[in-house]
């Protein structure tokens, strides 16, 4: 039987690492009686964390999905892991719900991915609830840690209750909203709170608001469904307190999460269908539409591929539409998931969660039905190692464990460099890779070998050169001739080429071929059939060949337009293959006379740090080559530094920046264009390919 859509809440729970969300989890599943064991992160026996590598580590790697009921309410629960490095899984996440649960420890405050987990649910358009959590710690300012909440958040965070007592002798909350008759003991008076919070509830409903300064105060029940309206307009943030250990406003918080955490049909869903805007009805006879958010492969279970149903309803045994797929394809049974079990479910309706087992047509981003919902946007991994398998024989398999991990994670992508014959495997942090070699020993049983990967340089040149080669074999029978003469140009990024290739430069000009990856531009300016045109694509292909190769130092080369203008054939010796090597031949003559240089990769590096540490920071990126762009106050004590740094000197960045830190700095970056490499650095790099080339 498919739910009532307005019993049901979907809520991810997000935050930084150790902020004890895991924990509050499987405390909830307990007293809701979900579970009847005891479980328990430390001991691994959690029912969230039950991976080898979570268990091992003692923190989330993947995010879970559990639910319980209470209240008369289906709540499900997807617990997501707390590293910055493991952000995919969050953003995955928050596109299956409608409410974030943003968890901040009450003794060390909003950290890093605090502030990641409010800014996805933000893009994600999820109403937000902030949870305080490890109240029975010692040192805690709680007077300051919610100034400085409402600092970052905004105004908008308001306490829903205040903790009766703090460290150890926490014992109880107290609401705010309705006060209860003995609160000696409160950190802070309720009745201090208590106007402020009506007020910022009631700005949702101007009939409420004018009925209120005129004196009449809104009932509990109408203040809760205008705090599901303010929620969903983000106009709200309620923060609770809590102690999993205490067992402190669990009870309070299960209540919030069936009362006022926003309903399938509190957020507008859209896609588009036959290039039109189509907005999704949480009806279960309306059109299915469905999404793939996780995808998990598991040793035993194989993949299973987690489902959100906004519109319509899945059966079991179905035939199912994938947007973008030339045909549909039946599924297999549906299930329900509670952490590591599944169990089997006939149909599932709009606000529902469930797994499909086996079914290798769905990919996590997958739109279900006819209208393709908006793709998941991950961030770019710019942390690489190259990888090659321990066991000599072991490529095939190292390759096929790589693929499923790829499918699991979308941060995590894999290049086989035809530049360096290497095996790049990029990912988030140095963490994240750490994790993803463990399981491939765990799991798939083959051990890699690791090492920094290859820096993709570029070859091009600096100023205009021009030469020519004859390439002629005679040893007995048909010979090999040919003679190519050639001009080339430096081609800068962001050149006009239909400007450039057209102007008075090539006046003989008869076609010309650009190559947009390398940024290449080949110019057929030959006349008088000096050169037949049916050897023009041996040309082409001699001069793509040694893109590839590189002249100087083994790089390919980039932003350079080569003129053919003349040459000469034989009748009896001229061949393809002799025209391809001419090609190969005068490109790398012309281009040692032409100044050559390297382009290097240049990052833009946005870098999050508490203020104390912009000093630092700001001196290491100048030691870097890095170019300072601009500095940001973004609250809490922090600030981000945007800069332009060769991706050279940031490989390995992280390390450096958590040394310089203290753990507490993060940062994104994503390519942003090549540059010049300078004079000492480039004399280097050509000295070490030179060298190689010599060992080899």
């Amino acid at each position: 039987m498919v739910r009532n859509v307005a019993d049901i809440r979907n809520l991810a729970i997000c935050g930084h690492g150790n902020a004890g969300k895991t924990s509050l989890v499987d405390q909830l599943l307990v007293l809701s009686g979900a579970v009847n064991s005891k479980p328990s992160v430390e001991a691994g026996t959690s029912i969230c964390d039950f991976d080898e590598e979570e268990k091992h580590h003692k923190h989330s790697v993947e995010a879970s999905v559990v639910h319980f009921d209470h209240a008369g309410k289906r709540i499900n629960l997807i617990d997501t892991p707390g590293y910055p490095d493991l952000v995919g899984q969050m953003i995955g996440a928050l596109r299956a719900v409608e409410t974030a649960l943003i968890t901040v420890d009450a003794h060390a405050g909003i950290k890093v991915n605090t502030r990641r987990a409010w800014n996805e649910a933000g893009k994600a358009g999820c109403g937000r609830i902030i949870v305080l959590t490890k109240l029975d710690t010692d040192n805690i300012n709680f007077a300051e840690l919610v100034d400085s909440i409402k600092e970052v958040f905004g105004t908008g965070c308001a306490l829903l209750n205040v903790p009766l007592g703090l460290g150890d002798s926490v014992h109880g909350v107290a609401s705010t909203l309705e006060i209860p008759g003995d609160v000696g003991d409160a950190v802070i008076d309720p009745k201090s709170i208590h106007e402020a919070l009506v007020e910022s509830i009631i700005e949702v409903d101007e009939a409420v608001m004018e009925r209120y300064f005129e004196g009449e105060m809104p009932a509990t029940a109408e203040l809760t469904k205008l705090m599901v309206q303010a929620i969903a307009a983000g106009t709200l943030t309620p923060i609770v307190c809590v102690s999993t250990k205490k067992e402190v406003g669990l009870n309070e918080l299960m209540d919030l999460l069936a009362n006022v955490a926003l309903p399938p049909d509190a957020i507008t869903r859209q896609g588009t269908k036959d290039g039109d805007t189509v907005t999704l009805k949480p009806d279960p006879s309306a059109p299915l539409s469905a999404q793939v958010f996780k995808t998990r492969i598991d040793p035993f279970v194989h993949r299973l591929s987690f489902l959100r149903v906004f519109s319509g309803t899945l059966k079991k045994d179905a035939t199912i539409e994938v947007a973008g797929a030339r045909k549909g394809f039946k599924i297999g049974p549906l299930l329900s998931v509670q952490g590591e079990h599944t169990e089997p479910v006939d149909e599932a309706g709009p606000g529902e969660i469930v797994a499909i087992a086996k079914c290798e047509d769905l990919h996590t981003g997958s739109s279900i039905g006819e209208v393709q919902l908006p793709p998941l946007k991950f961030p770019t991994p710019m942390v690489g190692l190259a990888v090659a398998p321990k066991t000599r024989g072991d490529e095939s398999k190292l390759s096929g464990a790589l693929h499923k991990i790829t499918e699991e994670d979308p941060t995590i992508h894999i290049e086989h460099d035809a530049e360096t014959k290497e095996m790049v495997l990029t990912g988030m942090s140095d963490l994240h890779l750490n994790l993803i070699r463990e399981r491939l020993k765990r799991r798939d049983h083959v051990e890699v070998e690791a090492k920094e990967p290859k820096i993709p340089y570029r070859e091009t040149i600096q100023t205009n050169a021009e030469g020519s080669y004859r390439h002629k074999k005679q040893s007995g029978g048909a010979g090999q001739f040919a003679e190519i003469h050639v001009r080339m140009f430096p081609l800068p990024e962001g050149t006009d080429i239909e400007e450039f290739a057209t102007k008075d430069r090539f006046p003989h000009l008869k076609s010309h071929h650009f190559e947009e990856r390398s940024h290449f531009l080949w110019v057929d300016s030959v006349v008088g059939g000096t050169i037949p045109g049916n050897f023009m694509p041996a040309i082409e292909k001699g001069f793509h060949e040694r893109i590839k190769q590189g002249v100087v130092a083994g790089y390919p080369i980039q932003n350079v337009c080569v003129e053919v203008h003349y040459g000469k054939d034989h009748p009896v010796d001229s061949n393809e293959t002799a025209f391809k090597i001419a090609a190969s031949r005068v490109l790398a003559e012309v281009f040692k006379q032409a100044k050559p240089g390297l382009l290097e990769p240049v990052v833009n590096l946005h870098v999050t740090i508490p203020a104390d540490n912009v000093g630092d920071v700001s001196s290491d990126l100048s030691g870097r080559r890095g170019q300072m762009v601009g500095m940001d106050t973004v609250g809490g004590g922090m600030t981000t530094i945007e800069a332009k740094v060769p991706l050279a000197e940031v490989s390995t960045y992280a390390r450096t920046l958590s040394s310089m830190t203290g753990g507490q700095g993060s940062y994104t970056m994503e390519f942003s264009h090549y540059d010049v490499v300078p004079g000492n650095v480039q004399q280097e790099i050509i000295s070490q390919a030179k060298l190689k080339e010599d060992e080899d």
